[in-house]
């Protein structure tokens, strides 16, 4: 325990250097705030520390001594357990020798010759505080599990070799564990310690081999500032083939992404980029590096412009929403059936974008369901625009994204959407991916079945992307299957793809389920499609996405409606 002081005393201070001069000089800064004392080389310092153990706050450290110099007072420092408490300021004029200090756990470095006296005594009195109470500095400074630099320290070392030592060109890198939380889910905390642990003494190795600091800034991210290297593959083929060796029977992912070095930019922002790189990778197990370019940059500026201005978007309708009609390919000739609803933005700035490019981020950031909820309310709008103008109700067909599911109230925001437009609610197709139904499905399947109650229908989009078993989609509750485009594309030409088609069609009927066919550009893909059983067709063979005024001629024209002579009566 930790013993009050009853009568305040200054901190006591042990200066360290063989040059009479210096020691003289830091004791005209300190001698008026602490109690200095002194050494003249290594061996005499640590003999002090030791008589001294109780009352010592602080330890200034020349590093090139006779008789023992200063990396070995570290050495032993770090040793011993009653010395792990003293902070350690280095003192030196080799500018390289200052990071391996660091590495070793000095606390601050002081470079000779000597800074402003203001300068020194605002230091010291810095680390001194961050220690007050005789709390081990390590505890502040390291992560206890991997002896890595804690976040605030790693960020302060890595701003003084920024600012200090403009000729080290370091590069930033983030490194990551792939669903590290399912890992400790299914093998246990201890091993998941493991994990880091050992992962975290790789970095030390690597970092003994170069300059550089690492941090572990959460619980599976660990961020490096190292010196430029050509080869950032090898270290992560290097740091996987470590975890690889953890256990047979888990297999451990690793992504990594690098910011490298160019003037003028500060170790935060190359530490973001690295991240966004790494991020970018994220479940690519086989390309998991990537490193952050000018590309990369230009999008990431792309990106967060257009997440800043999704709520604009949306309050002035920027959002347009195109229909894509689907066609009954067993009626000869074929039939309009229905359309899918489809976004696009058209940006004040930049012009239409694409689904392509904003819906990803959105689903990445969580904020598809405000999009999604743009979509539904102009599909059904617009569904009943087309009821009262010509007396049919086209069934429309919209996205129900994940983080649509979590909210309490969707079914609710349904059906009083519905009902206000009063729309039947079999005709508003609920489209769902594939892939989002092997994950955590329970919720998923759970708000499912309680819209196919109610009478919506629920067509599974993207079906053969490479997810479901047959087992699994015998359980799932489905009214229609979305035929991945992908399959299409080829038929006419890869018997594979043919027989996977036909398979997939085989399947919907053992389901009794109808199968939409996305992306159909050919009559010879129709006609294979038409012939294998396919019951539905969407794409350029029969029309581009239209607006809803050019929708409307298809609807006319499948009711027999001249345009000439309805617009001469209008």
């Amino acid at each position: 325990m930790i013993k009050s002081k009853q009568i305040q005393r200054p901190e006591r201070i042990l200066v360290v250097d063989d040059q009479e001069i210096n020691r003289d000089a830091l004791g005209i800064i300190l001698e008026d705030s602490y109690d200095v004392i002194y050494a003249e080389n290594g061996k005499e310092a640590l003999q002090l520390i030791d008589e001294n153990i109780d009352t010592l706050s602080l330890v200034m450290l020349d590093l090139m001594m006779p008789v023992m110099n200063g990396f070995e007072v570290l050495q032993e420092m770090s040793e011993n357990e009653k010395h792990k408490g003293i902070p350690v300021i280095v003192l030196t004029a080799e500018k390289n020798a200052e990071l391996k200090a660091l590495q070793m756990g000095a606390a601050d470095f002081i470079t000779k010759p000597f800074e402003v006296h203001e300068v020194i005594r605002a230091r010291v009195a810095r680390i001194i505080e961050l220690n007050e109470g005789r709390r081990l500095i390590s505890a502040a400074e390291h992560d206890q599990l991997t002896m890595l630099y804690s976040k605030n320290f790693f960020f302060e070392y890595a701003n003084r070799l920024y600012q200090y030592h403009p000729e080290m060109h370091c590069d930033a890198i983030v490194l990551n564990i792939e669903q590290f939380h399912s890992i400790n889910a299914l093998n246990g905390r201890e091993f998941g310690d493991d994990v880091l642990r050992i992962l975290g003494n790789e970095i030390r190795a690597f970092l003994a081999e170069t300059d550089g600091i690492a941090s572990r800034f959460e619980a599976d991210r660990f961020d490096l500032y190292c010196c430029h290297l050509d080869d950032y593959r090898g270290l992560l083929e290097r740091f996987q083939k470590k975890v690889d060796t953890i256990s047979p029977k888990v297999r451990i992912h690793l992504r990594m992404g690098v910011k490298p070095w160019i003037p003028g930019v500060e170790p935060i922002l190359m530490l973001d980029r690295a991240h966004a790189a790494c991020n970018m990778v994220r479940g690519d197990y086989q390309n998991p590096l990537m490193i952050y370019s000018d590309d990369m940059m230009a999008r990431e500026l792309l990106n967060q412009q257009m997440l800043n201005d999704l709520s604009t978007a949306a309050e002035e309708r920027q959002f347009k929403v195109f229909f894509q009609p689907k066609y009954d390919i067993q009626m000869n000739p074929p039939r309009l059936s229905s359309a899918e609803a489809l976004i696009r933005w058209k940006h004040p700035d930049l012009g239409m974008i694409s689904p392509g490019v904003f819906v990803p981020l959105f689903e990445g950031n969580g904020l598809i369901s405000i999009v999604d909820n743009f979509v539904w309310h102009e599909a059904a709008r617009q569904m009943a625009s087309w009821r009262d103008k010509y007396g049919v109700l086209v069934p429309v067909s919209v996205n129900l994204s994940r983080s649509d599911v979590f909210d309490p109230n969707l079914v609710d925001r349904l059906v009083a959407m519905l009902d206000s437009y009063q729309i039947d609610y079999k005709a508003f197709k609920l489209e769902v991916t594939e892939s989002a139904y092997t994950d955590n499905a329970k919720q998923l399947l759970d708000v499912i079945d309680r819209l196919r109650r109610l009478g919506f229908q629920i067509e599974m989009d993207d079906f053969g992307s490479g997810y479901s078993s047959l087992n699994m989609l015998s359980a799932m509750p489905v009214d229609v299957l979305k035929m991945d485009m992908k399959f299409i594309r080829n038929i006419e030409s890869n018997e594979t793809d043919l027989r996977l088609v036909k398979l997939i069609l085989d399947i919907a009927r053992y389901l009794n389920v109808p199968v939409v066919a996305e992306g159909v550009e050919t009559e010879g893909q129709l006609a294979i499609l038409r012939d294998a059983g396919c019951a539905l067709v969407q794409g350029y063979y029969f029309s581009r996405p239209l607006p809803a005024e050019e929708f409307e001629h298809l609807i006319e024209r499948e009711m027999g409606i001249d345009r000439t002579e309805k617009d001469a009566i209008n």
